[in-house]
């Protein structure tokens, strides 16, 4: 029998739930006593009405609900006759689809979204994903760019026009932001995430949320957002893609999770699973961090989702025997959606009908899905999001552009200005543009940017070309990449060619200044694009020192998606820009800050390695047994430390220059002895000192010297962008309470213990004014 969906709504909000809680009560008794319990949700609005639709439903419509599957056919065009994609086609016809991802534009959603509602019994519209990750069509900077900008304000409106542009196209989830925190460069994902630190992460992620999800997530533009991967997957052993993560329990409590919580805090709608393990167990059958930890202990409310095809891994992994234990064992773990894996659509309702899986979880599972549904508005309206008005106002709009270029200034660091080569004179100066990325306009566009078009970021050459009094030469100096740039295969890179290194270093000897743009091509970082070595791909090295060879005065910009190993221009190269993939507004952010319209602010959320030989390196590490660097002249072997390089990074987490200076003076607490519960008041005179306005991020780290478990030689626990005029000087105010001053232990416990503790201010996590104080009676 067809219900059609209005009948459905009216039905399932007047429906008596007493023999749908009786149904609850039986199922309880007869629960194995190691069968995981579901939560129980309090002051839910719509418990009600996803009660009285469960108790029409089959199982088979359930375990539907619990299915996602990939796009698979032109939804615009005649339905698929067999194989694969007819099967699909039928499961979405008769309700055994609850989700589909990569199905976007109003006329591909608004085609699925109508065979489903019209045609399926119950009539259940689709949530509809897509990784929407640093934008949809027009694209803000890769993740750990904009996490440089340290400005959640601009984070949180970059997600905000990524979420409008989806939404009109007919999307209804992001798969982001991803939280994972990672200290190894190694791993490609580092472009979409926060970077290294936990507190800094735990801000952005509660920005990236908000800004997706808005203030009501029925409103037409924004989406659900997802946070992900839960958890560890950024400490993927050796920076390996796919790889295990081996990690303690302090690593877990105290780096990982904070910004999941942060995310779950804000309101986050949905969680995704890793394809890692944790403690020798897949993630996605993890049952301590998902049943006990996530929804039992956080109390979080919406539905988690695997990472695509993870649940069938497992069988890969060698933690199951088939996909119907990866079934069970997924939803036990409290994996409620399955990512194109067809192992619920396939497993589940023999796993019920043989009494191997209580159905109790899968009614949890579903009420979490359909629970979504109902805040996004989908159950009072399947084609809310489905205006070709609206999307043709939205998507592209100028002031979306307006945005990211914001953004993409904001996030551009200044490593290196020697001689004041920065910024660039506006007239009647000679400058070689030399580089195989400065007129493209595909790879600054970075990686995970599937709904954008192609070669339509503004390129580094486009955006000096609008600076018309100078005389600009480019050259390519040298191809980067041989052959096909795709998000679906490997780049490579040219590692032969060098005919146009005499072009380029003729140009450099012609020129008064030379502006080089290096990097990685933004298709070499990413999911799946690990690497053993951070240097410059290809013989971009080799042309670097030859034009150095020629013209002094280089101007390196790098164009990156994970800290590079750049020992050899910090030592030579005098001016040297950090740009990462900044997105569609490329070359008009990186131009305005060279020739000085923007001055540069940017923090790495990042540490540089002097060479790969230091990955992971990381600022908030241990002081080990044997610490202390010998005196100058001192012989000493047995002391921590490498043969050949120093323990110190290239440039520290939170670095970032300016073209004015700013002096850290008077740093003072209001005391130097509190009891436990009291807050710390902590102050800091900053002065710029230079010949710019400018804005500087203001950085508060802390030591607790000596605990119940050792604690980091430096931890953030605050920051403030403070903007001022050349020659103003301000006193900047923290204060740290509880929530800065413990730790987790490693049984899961928050606390703060009394003791000394360290208090450092400055413009990074190195160079700071230092205090201290104690706290409580020992």
């Amino acid at each position: 029998m067809k219900i059609k969906f209005s009948y459905l709504l009216l039905f399932c909000t007047s429906l008596s739930i007493t023999a749908c809680s009786a149904q609850q009560n039986k199922t309880d008794d007869i629960m194995p006593q190691n069968e995981p319990k579901a939560v129980a949700l309090h002051n839910d609005p719509y418990a009600k009405k996803i009660d009285s639709l469960l108790s029409i439903m089959t199982l088979e419509e359930k375990a539907g609900q619990m299915n996602q599957y990939n796009g698979f056919w032109e939804v615009t065009g005649p339905a698929p006759k067999d194989g694969d994609a007819a099967l699909k086609y039928e499961h979405l016809r008769n309700g055994r689809v609850g989700s589909m991802l990569t199905v976007r534009g109003v006329d591909q959603v608004r085609a699925v979204q109508e065979l489903v509602v019209e045609e399926s019994r119950l009539g259940i519209p689709l949530i509809i994903g897509f990784d929407v990750i640093h934008g949809y069509k027009t694209l803000s900077p890769i993740p750990l760019a904009e996490a440089a900008s340290w400005d959640m304000d601009a984070i949180k409106r970059s997600a905000e026009v990524g979420a409008a542009e989806a939404a009109a196209s007919g999307i209804n989830w992001t798969f982001a932001p991803m939280v994972d925190v990672s200290r190894d460069a190694r791993w490609g994902r580092v472009m979409e995430g926060g970077g290294e630190d936990p507190y800094l992460g735990s801000k952005i992620a509660a920005a990236r949320v908000k800004g997706f999800q808005g203030e009501d997530l029925s409103d037409p533009l924004t989406v659900a957002a997802t946070a992900k991967h839960f958890a560890g997957y950024g400490f993927a052993e050796a920076g390996r893609e796919y790889n295990k993560a081996d990690i303690g329990n302090s690593t877990l409590y105290n780096i990982i999770l904070p910004p999941f919580r942060a995310a779950e805090e804000a309101g986050v709608r949905t969680f995704m699973t890793g394809f890692n393990t944790l403690d020798e167990i897949p993630v996605t059958g993890n049952e301590f961090i998902l049943r006990d930890i996530l929804k039992g202990k956080w109390g979080f409310d919406g539905f988690v989702i695997s990472d695509y095809a993870s649940i069938e891994e497992m069988v890969t992994h060698g933690f199951v025997r088939d996909e119907k234990m990866a079934t069970k064992q997924a939803i036990r773990a409290g994996v409620d959606m399955d990512m194109e894996s067809y192992s619920y659509v396939n497993e589940i309702m023999a796993l019920v009908e043989e009494g191997k899986l209580d159905e109790a979880l899968v009614d949890d599972a579903v009420r979490r899905i359909l629970r979504v549904k109902y805040e996004l508005g989908l159950m009072d309206d399947p084609y809310k999001y489905l205006d070709k008005e609206r999307e043709a106002e939205v998507v592209g709009n100028p002031a979306h552009h307006e945005a990211v270029l914001d953004m993409a200034k904001k996030s551009i660091v200044l490593l290196k200005n020697e001689r004041n080569l920065l910024p660039l004179k506006k007239n009647g100066q000679k400058i070689a543009l030399i580089g195989d990325l400065a007129d493209d306009k595909n790879s600054p566009l970075g990686s995970w940017r599937i709904a954008s078009d192609d070669n339509t970021a503004v390129s580094v050459l486009e955006g000096m070309q609008k600076y018309e009094g100078n005389e600009l030469t480019f050259e390519q100096g040298a191809q980067l990449v041989v052959g096909e740039e795709s998000f679906l295969t490997e780049v490579n890179f040219n590692t032969t060619d060098k005919s146009g290194f005499p072009a380029a270093v003729e140009a450099a000897k012609n020129a008064d200044v030379v502006v080089m743009v290096l990097g990685e091509h933004g298709f070499q970082s990413g999911e799946g694009r690990s690497r053993t070595n951070l240097d410059l791909p290809g013989v971009q090295q080799e042309l670097l020192e030859k034009v150095y060879e020629a013209n002094k005065n280089v101007v390196l910009v790098l164009n990156n998606g994970r800290p590079l190993a750049i020992d050899w221009a910090a030592e030579n190269i005098p001016a040297i820009v950090e740009a990462w993939q900044l997105g569609t507004e490329t070359g008009n952010a990186v131009a305005q800050v060279l020739y000085g319209d923007y001055n540069p602010s940017g923090k790495l959320p990042m540490t540089f390695p002097r060479n790969i030989g230091q990955t992971p390196i990381y600022y908030n590490h241990q002081n080990t047994g044997r610490p202390e660097d010998p005196a100058p002249g001192e012989e000493r072997v047995w002391w921590s430390h490498y043969m050949d390089v120093e323990n110190t990074p290239l440039y520290p987490f939170g670095y970032g220059l300016s073209y004015t200076t700013f002096n850290y003076d008077n740093l003072k607490l209001n005391k130097d002895q509190y009891e436990m519960g009291e807050d710390v008041q902590v102050s800091v005179d900053l002065t710029n000192t230079g010949n710019y306005d400018g804005k500087e991020v203001v950085q508060l780290y802390i030591r607790d010297l000596y605990g119940s478990t050792v604690r980091p030689v430096r931890e953030l626990k605050g920051f403030e962008l403070v903007n001022l005029k050349k020659g103003e000087k301000r006193t900047i105010n923290f204060t740290l309470t509880e929530d800065e001053l413990g730790f987790y232990t490693n049984d899961g416990e928050y606390v703060v213990e009394p003791g000394e503790f360290e208090v450092f201010v400055g413009g990074n996590s190195v160079e700071t004014l230092k205090t201290s104080f104690m706290l409580g009676e020992e």
